[in-house]
């Protein structure tokens, strides 16, 4: 990898998940875990729960369920 490579930020959803593993103390994968487990499909809804059941802020919640969608939809 280049140095300019590696001292590019991440982009997109991924630019919140370090400020979401240190405000929230639990890494991504898990908060990527529960709402792959979550009844709900829908990414207003997952929002919504994030922010209710879980205390996330608006943007927090809206990064991980954005990502976690697109890469569901990736993997299918």
């Amino acid at each position: 990898m280049t140095e300019s490579a590696a001292a590019t930020p991440p982009k997109g959803p991924a630019f919140y998940f370090p400020s979401i593993e240190k405000k929230y103390g639990r890494p991504i994968a898990e908060w990527q875990e529960l709402i792959r487990a979550s009844p709900l499909t829908k990414h207003s809804e997952l929002v919504t729960w994030l922010k209710t059941e879980h205390g996330l802020g608006h943007g927090h919640a809206n990064a991980l369920v954005a990502h976690t969608l697109k890469e569901d939809a990736a993997g299918s």
